[in-house]
């Protein structure tokens, strides 16, 4: 577990392999609760490559000491991030 929003990550490796590769991530916010947004790829047993970047959002809360998940989003495709993300701006903009 860990022990620090630092420490947190997606990577997991299954038999030697590390079927799912982070590539990077972002903290939206620390503290008691924290929310974090990674990019990462998943490997592909049947092509033995990893498959497009994928991205997912992970809320974890900090007890005793160490951070454990409460709940995760996954965003399915770069179309759908792309959707996100302008709905975002547009209402952003909307406020300003």
């Amino acid at each position: 577990m860990a022990e620090t929003v630092e420490e947190l990550t997606v990577t997991y490796e299954d038999g030697g392999i590390e079927t799912v590769k982070e590539l990077d991530k972002k903290v939206l916010s620390k503290g008691a609760w924290a929310t974090v947004i990674y990019r990462y790829q998943d490997w592909n047993r049947t092509k033995e490559e990893y498959g497009p970047d994928k991205y997912t959002i992970r809320r974890y809360q900090k007890r005793n000491g160490e951070y454990s998940q409460k709940s995760k989003f996954n965003i399915s495709s770069e179309k759908q991030a792309k959707e996100i993300i302008a709905a975002l701006q547009e209402w952003i903009a909307e406020e300003s």
